[in-house]
């Protein structure tokens, strides 16, 4: 009999209900997680000793929040954890680990990877400046720092997370100086059908707006970012709305439009992608039950699609469930099917979510020629489109060859979205067309040393 080696790579919610599957069915699954302590983005915990209560740091979500801690704290006897491990890279069915300062391999036979999201972020004149964030940067800010971002900030993009962490601030007494939606109200509207499907997520949308307006906090829909104004600190904000500037002061700025999902370690392990319209994005392909394209290698949560907290739940258990069926365990078919059911209704809303928040296609056609895009390497709006008249350049590998995006220390996490954006505008095609970067290890930043040992390892082998 063959031994089964099972790693996940996450601990959010996606993760924690894999290896609760899993675990429950004998097995000791490796648990490899970036964070300190297990919950994911949405679930994230404070360090030990924080006093806030859960119900202040997570709101109407604080008793999902807390089932996913206890979870994860009844698997820990029965689970090899490691939290504060970083995965670099994937090569020959096996993961190089980075954990306090030294890297290790992590071997596996099976491969759950719940990666989850990061921000989408599209840029802007002076969103470089000191003091703005992105809106997940400013609540891990919140949520495991325990402190705001400033003193008076401004919420700008779309997306449900916007109003989310705009209101989680203002309960925990910051002064929210507006919340600014690039979403017009003719998009809820339209979207309002679909939103009926889920009655108490859109009661919870509701709530939080007009307790954000009962409170004093200006929401303002149908907005275009101008300018963020600053040199060593954000001083205001001036955005359009219906043709006309409004200048906010403030010394933060917490932006993103919507989320994306992290699939640097799905591409590095081998799978196959496709175009997903409705996030924007270059996913996994994958089947109902999250199995990749590579054998022995699952994809869930929001690393798979944009779907929520409450779907990762749904796509661990789901995933887990394959893996097991796989390697020729008995599972509960009824429950599978069950998962997917649920899975598939929660994409109806999440659809409806997505014209409530569009994505602002506008954005790439007017962003200022100086406008940087690729912080790292220094490239601009024009430059991009400079290439594409001068080369021809209409894909987004060939535009990283001649121009350096995506090169730098975030290898195109941060700046592919836009660099795509603009990429594909400026030469009349689509983002689909445009294709996707191909991703090199390391997937976030890593001492030099990591990597030649690691490699002097390998060859010494």
């Amino acid at each position: 009999m063959s031994i089964v080696m099972p790693v996940i790579v996450g601990a959010g919610p996606a993760g924690v209900r894999a290896a609760q599957a899993l675990v429950a069915h004998g097995l000791r699954p490796v648990i490899l997680d970036e964070a300190p302590r297990a919950g994911g983005q949405i679930y994230r915990q404070p360090p030990p000793g924080f006093q806030r209560p859960k119900s202040a740091l997570y709101g109407f979500e604080h008793r999902k929040a807390d089932a996913v801690h206890r979870a994860m704290a009844a698997l820990q006897p029965h689970a090899d954890y490691r939290p504060g491990s970083l995965v670099w890279n994937v090569e020959g069915k096996t993961l190089d680990v980075m954990q306090d300062g030294v890297s290790t391999a992590v071997p596996y036979t099976h491969l759950i990877l719940a990666t989850g999201a990061t921000d989408r972020v599209l840029p802007f004149p002076g969103w470089l400046t000191p003091g703005v964030y992105t809106l997940g940067g400013s609540q891990v800010a919140l949520k495991f720092q325990g402190c705001a971002i400033g003193s008076r900030v401004v919420f700008m993009g779309t997306g449900p997370l916007l109003y989310l962490v705009a209101y989680q601030y203002a309960k925990a007494g910051a002064q929210v100086a507006a919340v600014l939606d690039t979403a017009r109200s003719t998009d809820r509207l339209a979207a309002l059908p679909g939103m009926l499907r889920a009655p108490g997520l859109l009661a919870k949308g509701m709530y939080t707006m007009a307790w954000l307006r009962a409170h004093g906090v200006p929401l303002h829909r149908g907005v275009r970012p101008v300018a963020v104004h600053g040199k060593d600190r954000v001083s205001g904000l001036t955005y359009r709305q219906a043709n006309r500037e409004h200048t906010v002061p403030c010394d933060a700025v917490a932006y993103g439009l919507a989320l994306r999902s992290e699939t640097q370690l799905a591409s590095l392990v081998g799978c196959e992608f496709e175009f997903n319209a409705r996030d924007r994005n270059w996913t996994p392909r994958r089947d109902t039950a999250g199995r990749g394209s590579v054998p022995g290698v699952y994809v869930a949560g929001d690393g798979a699609a944009i779907a929520g907290a409450d779907a990762a739940e749904l796509a661990g258990e789901r995933a887990a469930l394959a893996l097991l069926q796989d390697i020729g365990q008995p599972i509960d078919t009824a429950r599978a099917r069950l998962l997917e059911t649920r899975l598939a209704a929660n994409s109806r809303v999440r659809s409806a979510l997505e014209r409530a928040f569009p994505f602002p296609e506008d954005w790439a056609a007017t962003i200022a020629d100086d406008t940087v895009i690729c912080r790292c390497e220094d490239v601009t709006a024009g430059t991009v489109r400079r290439t594409v008249t001068d080369t021809g350049a209409q894909e987004l590998n060939r535009l990283k060859a001649l121009t350096r995006v995506g090169m730098g220390r975030c290898q195109g996490r941060m700046c592919g979205a836009a660099a795509a954006e603009v990429l594909a505008q400026a030469c009349g095609r689509t983002p689909a067309d445009v294709g996707r970067l191909r991703n090199q290890p390391p997937v976030k930043p890593v001492p030099v040393r990591v990597v030649c040992l690691e490699r002097q390892d390998k060859v010494s082998t």
